[in-house]
């Protein structure tokens, strides 16, 4: 990664519906522009995500989307704005920050879930993306949602898929999105606090090749994880507001824009095949397997294939 930096603006961005989107930006004002978008949906930035980038040639953006991080209200507090936080809001909210910012393209750079918005925002905005970077391909269709939640992974990791299990009861077991749909948003903490640590210690226990416990514990963190799987259960059970596979349909939109695919073969939360898909789909982007990684953005080579790509795009006109 390149050496660790502040920002040098950061901000609070009204975007209607009681919403506030924290942003910032460091690097070199004026470099290149570059959004990165977070994972989830629920998660949120962190200084690490600064460090993708050559401080030196690019504008770097970061902000929180709807819910996530230092956005306000936080979904941990209340889930009344969930109504109001869909890929679509999201979509509008990027353009509002770019029109805000004064950026008239930009590079856009997301992994996992950033890769679903970053497809959703590219396929919608062309003309506004200068480059796609994309790491761990997730595009919300069926088939996606249910190896992750309703029992696919369940052949590789059977243990940590049996904690997962635990809060639902056992008539409830045949939908498990809708399921922990129904846990999130009971009011008794009871209930919802112990289904969420679940749900989102589930994902932080399978994105890395190998596991890592002090990321585990992060999202174990009440508060985190509250937030992050009341979010990223309202896109599932929502299917994305997307239509079936529609983000890979759509990708000939891509074609003129300079693009990268990276993918940790031992994926088990986005598997490779979607990333292939994607490929077949658009095939000017570079593509690269990484052999020995899983979905975690800082497994060594995958991080060091996304940091090939933004040196490789930042002196693109």
């Amino acid at each position: 990664m390149y050496p660790e930096i502040e920002p040098d603006e950061i901000g609070f961005l009204p975007v209607g519906d009681g919403q506030e989107l924290y942003w910032e930006t460091s690097g070199n004002p004026a470099g290149k522009p570059v959004v990165f978008l977070h994972g989830g949906p629920g998660g949120g930035t962190s200084p690490a995500h600064r460090r993708l980038f050559d401080p030196e040639r690019y504008r770097i953006v970061l902000f929180d989307q709807r819910g996530c991080g230092l956005s306000l209200p936080h979904a941990s507090e209340s889930s009344a704005h969930l109504a109001a936080n869909t890929t679509w809001h999201l979509v509008s909210d990027i353009e509002r920050l770019r029109t805000h910012l004064g950026i008239e393209k930009w590079q856009v750079f997301g992994g996992s879930w950033g890769s679903t918005l970053a497809l959703a925002y590219a396929e919608t905005h062309p003309e506004r993306v200068s480059e796609l970077v994309l790491r761990g391909i997730f595009t919300l269709r069926k088939s996606e949602l249910d190896w992750f939640y309703e029992g696919g992974a369940r052949m590789i990791v059977p243990d940590l898929w049996q904690k997962f299990l635990e809060p639902v009861a056992h008539a409830e077991r045949h939908h498990l999105i809708r399921a922990y749909h129904e846990l999130l948003a009971d009011p008794d903490p009871g209930i919802h606090g112990p289904a969420a640590v679940a749900w989102s210690t589930w994902e932080a226990s399978t994105i890395t090749l190998l596991p890592r416990e002090e990321l585990i514990r992060r999202f174990a963190e009440p508060a985190y994880a509250l937030a992050f799987a009341r979010i990223e259960n309202h896109y599932f059970v929502n299917e994305g507001w997307l239509d079936e596979g529609q983000l890979i349909a759509n990708a000939g939109v891509l074609r003129h824009i300079p693009g990268a695919i990276v993918q940790g073969r031992y994926d088990l939360c986005t598997p490779a095949v979607t990333a292939w898909d994607l490929h077949e789909a658009w095939p000017e982007a570079s593509f690269t397997m990484v052999p020995d990684a899983g979905h975690a953005f800082d497994e060594p080579g995958i991080l060091d294939a996304l940091i090939e790509a933004t040196d490789r795009f930042a002196d693109l006109q």
